[in-house]
């Protein structure tokens, strides 16, 4: 079983729809024996299951002092791909949970103050040497502001070439029990989380997940500590600031 977790300490970064979306993404891809763990005590992965009609993913309402004999559980019941949500926040609760995930996805806002917020997920992962991939959630169509996240972001871990835009069908999906991709087959949405979905699994089947864009590290870009993550989105662009060309970002065309 390879379990993937979603952390940020943000509030409103969207792990909550992202799990949801993912999960389903990957039924419908195909794969065997999905299951979602709800970890936040607002439980709001577990009001959106309950008001789906269809019965995967499966759902396991957790916490943390019970989460490791929940995934033995899973383990021994077949599942093959388990996904955690978390609340927003860095606990040795959070770390717990990182420590037993094969994957930790990091979704992010693209503006200055969700970037920097990022730092203390980013440096509780590295402690425990797990992989991660940043995931740029709720975007503004072909924003400069979303490629100066994902170069600074770059600087830290993988990002998904994929852009998750603001959209109200995920969240207006999600009130019903269902996603964007089984509300309009047809939507970008539905094609955006397709092609996240494939391509998290693809690292999932390799784990082996790099950087995709390789930039020279410029550290004080973000400060030395977690509280100091700094964007370096100021008058001068990531892009100014090191010499780089501006990356080609799927979904910013």
């Amino acid at each position: 079983m390879q379990i993937v977790t979603i952390a940020s300490q943000k509030g409103g970064s969207g792990k909550t729809t992202l799990v949801g979306h993912l999960a389903v993404a990957a039924v419908k891809a195909g794969e065997e024996s999905v299951a979602i763990i709800d970890t936040d005590p607002q439980g709001s992965l577990t009001d959106w299951w309950n008001e789906r009609e269809d019965s995967t993913p499966l759902l396991v309402n957790s916490s943390v002092s019970y989460l490791a004999d929940d995934i033995e559980k899973l383990r021994v019941k077949g599942v093959k791909l388990l996904i955690i949500d978390t609340p927003p926040a860095i606990t040795t609760s959070i770390q717990s949970v990182i420590q037993q995930s094969d994957l930790v996805l990091i979704p992010t806002r693209p503006s200055p103050h969700d970037l920097r917020a990022v730092g203390a997920t980013v440096d509780m992962t590295e402690r425990a040497e797990k992989p991660l991939i940043f995931i740029i959630n709720a975007a503004v169509a072909r924003a400069k502001l979303t490629v100066e996240a994902a170069i600074a972001l770059s600087h830290h871990g993988a990002v998904a070439p994929t852009i998750v835009h603001n959209r109200q069908d995920f969240a207006a999906s999600m009130i019903n029990g269902k996603t964007a991709l089984e509300i309009n087959k047809s939507s970008r949405s539905k094609t955006e989380i397709e092609a996240l979905w494939h391509f998290i699994d693809e690292r999932l089947k390799t784990m082996t997940v790099k950087p995709l864009f390789r930039i020279q590290t410029n550290r004080a870009l973000f400060g030395k500590r977690p509280s100091k993550f700094r964007a370096g989105l100021s008058r001068q662009s990531p892009t100014q600031a090191n010499g780089v060309k501006p990356l080609l970002v799927e979904g910013m065309s």
